[in-house]
């Protein structure tokens, strides 16, 4: 026999029901409580970070000495009487009462003011030059409670943002009943209550209990009291903060510099040579990053908002400065106005790499285009949407894309443009056709041009012909600021020492060794085989090199570091991988397909104690993101500056935590010599080109002969062969 409400209740009348009630009204009060504590964490964060800034100025402050205010306050002000009165450093006067400084004999108002206002000025110039450095090895108690509160926040808000929806429908559900259910608590209310309205009472009340005592409920207390947890500061051990902020340092540092405020400034800072008036159209472009996982830092935004509001555009951000989370914004944001299908063309070394980020930083759907079930893929993408990845090579195979209507292709992302390079190729004419049809395109690339201006005019002129006529190859454009300011509406670069003041110093060295076989070494030149000779002069078995590296590997496991090892040579990888042997977490080679590059990436991320990773730089210095390697060697010296810088910005890159070092092992009285000078050759092309001032490309680039010919040639007349 089921009971009625009435008669079920008369036991639950009273004392029980006020301990319902309660309970219902402390988780609802816990979650409302929880909801506001990732402000108040984001708060702490930035109190942290203002006293750890403030802390580094007064150090800064104290170093100067008060005499060096004279350079920069009028003559006559009485610096000198400051000095003989026991002041020596700016910090000192800064801390100083005006009424102590007036007291002392020499020291006028006008000596003050002066005083004030030149350390203001100079606090200010410290002040926009001092940025937090999070040192893992270091791990000072500032920094260490700075990072605790930013962990804090991130885990808080996730935890937060869990319980939103299930805490929404659990209050809304007792907001429609604890108001008739309240009457419940009291027996003497209950008894003068009729008897119909009774029955609804305790109706609502019965209602009330089942959504309290409810398997939704206990799983939403045991969540609120997940983010409790999270949310006391108390409860983090410094050791797991490190390991968790060298996990994801790339999250952690943009959190910091936008909590702080330091992004925006940095951002103000930059000359990134857009036109103000373009600068100001550009940036009113609202960005809708609602599908991002990832948060964006003011400089990432605006390179988001300059591709979708040019529409055809190169984004040439130096390596490691986040291109690839730049892109995925641009669709992010085309996807929340209604487009849905957006493609990636990349080497195939790096698709994995693509396929496994657009899963870390967006929600969108990834679909790979490579393979046997390419089409089968393919259909897949153009009936539900999302971003699909090919490759160069296989793009032109892909049939289904003319069946696609000129509206299906959203947005195109070019990676490594600079493939592209060359207008007689198949893949150029591909990749060109295809983002003549596509809503917005972007090329991405660190290196827009490796040798000549001209292969720069070729990608220019793929997006904006009108502009591409303009730029005329070998120099003869009117000094390199003009150059970037023609470009500026198709070309976007920043670079790393304008945007990422917060990353850790990179430390270069040369490492020079004795050629340990001439003999077989000056067969090569004889033989006019440049291969051969950098071969002879590499880390090949029982080389000087081969020994150096072991020196160095086994000084930075001591230390704790991960370390990655680049060579061109198998010959080379096969003599370090016996050398160093159990080490070796894996190797990367032009054999190893890029699942498998991604899985040995992931393990030697994963492993806890130092370890090498091999690779050949072709194959691993494109496009992998090796931010564990703190140490990087180069077995040899290539003959483009651009394929070194790409394989240790592998390493030194927006998300490394430590210092990178950089090794580049070089044999003296070889090819090294010859290749280290063209390197410098090439580098004043690029720099002045791509970054800032003037060049004259003439003169640096021969193409009468080879660059190998012209160090096949040097090489035997300083040996006497010629």
């Amino acid at each position: 026999m089921t009971l009625e409400p009435v008669n079920v209740g008369k036991r639950k009348i009273g004392p029980y029901a006020r301990d319902t009630i309660a309970r219902a009204h402390e988780v609802s009060r816990r979650g409302a409580a929880l909801l506001t504590v990732p402000a108040r964490l984001r708060k702490t964060v930035e109190r942290r970070a203002r006293d750890l800034t403030g802390r580094r100025i007064r150090s800064r402050l104290g170093a100067i000495p008060i005499a060096d205010l004279a350079k920069l306050t009028k003559p006559g002000t009485g610096i000198p009487a400051l000095e003989q009165a026991g002041y020596a450093t700016v910090a000192d006067l800064d801390a100083a009462a005006d009424r102590r400084l007036l007291a002392i004999p020499g020291v006028a108002e006008r000596t003050v003011q002066e005083v004030r206002r030149a350390i203001a000025n100079l606090t200010d110039e410290i002040t926009a030059a001092t940025r937090i450095e999070l040192d893992p090895e270091e791990r000072p108690d500032a920094e260490t409670s700075l990072l605790t509160a930013l962990v804090a926040e991130r885990a808080t808000r996730l935890a937060v943002d869990a319980i939103r929806e299930p805490l929404s429908r659990y209050d809304d559900g007792l907001d429609a009943h604890l108001p008739t259910a309240e009457r419940a608590t009291s027996r003497w209310r209950m008894f003068w209550t009729g008897r119909r309205r009774r029955a609804r009472v305790m109706r609502a009340f019965i209602t009330v209990e089942s959504i309290a005592d409810g398997v939704e409920a206990r799983e939403l207390v045991d969540a609120i009291a997940e983010a409790e947890r999270r949310a006391d500061l108390d409860a983090y051990d410094a050791d797991a903060v490190w390991r968790e902020f060298e996990s994801d340092a790339a999250y952690y540092m943009t959190a910091l510099a936008t909590i702080s405020g330091a992004d925006v400034a940095d951002f103000e800072a930059l000359d990134d040579f857009v036109d103000p008036e373009q600068r100001r159209s550009i940036e009113s472009l609202p960005l809708d990053d609602r599908s991002l996982r990832t948060p964006l830092r003011r400089y990432q935004r605006f390179g988001a908002q300059y591709a979708l509001h040019q529409r055809r555009a190169i984004l040439g951000d130096e390596m490691g400065l986040g291109k690839t989370v730049q892109a995925l914004a641009v669709c992010s944001h085309l996807a929340s106005t209604g487009r849905r299908h957006f493609l990636v063309v990349c080497p195939a070394s790096v698709h994995t790499n693509w396929m496994s980020e657009i899963r870390r930083h967006t929600t969108l759907q990834p679909f790979s285009l490579h393979g046997p079930s390419r089409d089968e893929t393919g259909e897949d993408w153009l009936r539900e949407g999302g971003v699909a990845v090919t490759t160069y090579d296989t793009l032109h195979r892909l049939e289904f894309l003319d069946r696609a209507p000129r509206a299906e292709i959203s947005a195109l992302i070019v990676d490594e443009a600079h493939f592209i390079k060359n207008p007689q190729a198949k893949r150029s004419a591909a990749v060109t056709e295809l983002g003549d049809r596509a809503h917005v395109t972007l090329y991405l690339t660190g290196t827009p041009m490796e040798n000549r201006v001209e292969e720069f005019r070729s990608l220019i002129s793929y997006l904006r012909p009108d502009l591409a006529d303009r730029v005329e190859a070998g120099g003869a454009i009117a000094g390199a600021e003009v150059f970037r300011r023609l470009v500026a509406p198709v070309y976007l670069r920043r670079n790393q020492e304008d945007v990422l003041d917060e990353l850790p110093e990179r430390i270069e060295v040369e490492d020079w060794v004795q050629l340990t076989d001439p003999a077989r070494y000056r067969s090569e030149v004889k033989a006019g085989n440049v291969m051969g000779m950098r071969l002879a002069a590499s880390a090949i078995t029982e080389s000087e090199k081969l020994e150096r590296l072991a020196e160095i590997v086994d000084e930075a496991v001591g230390e704790g570091h991960k370390i990655v090892v680049f060579t061109y040579f198998l010959e080379v990888l096969e003599a370090v991988d016996r050398k160093l042997g159990p080490l070796v977490t894996g190797r990367i080679d032009g054999q190893v397909p890029p699942s498998a590059r991604h899985e040995l990436i992931e393990r030697f991320a994963r492993t806890p104690d130092p370890a090498v990773l091999l690779a050949q730089i072709e194959a691993g210095g494109v496009g992998m993101n090796l931010q564990a390697a703190s140490v990087v060697v180069l077995c040899e010296p290539q003959w483009k500056p651009s394929t070194e810088e790409q394989a240790i910005a592998r390493a030194h890159r927006m998300g490394q935590a430590r210092r990178v070092q950089v090794h580049r092992l070089l044999a003296k009285d070889s090819v090294d010599e010859r290749i280290r000078e063209v390197q410098q050759g090439k580098e004043l092309l690029f720099d002045h080109y791509a970054r800032t001032s003037e060049a004259d490309p003439d003169r640096l680039d021969d193409e009468a002969t080879s660059l190998e010919d012209r160090a096949v040639k040097a090489e035997r007349l300083r040996l006497g062969l010629d």
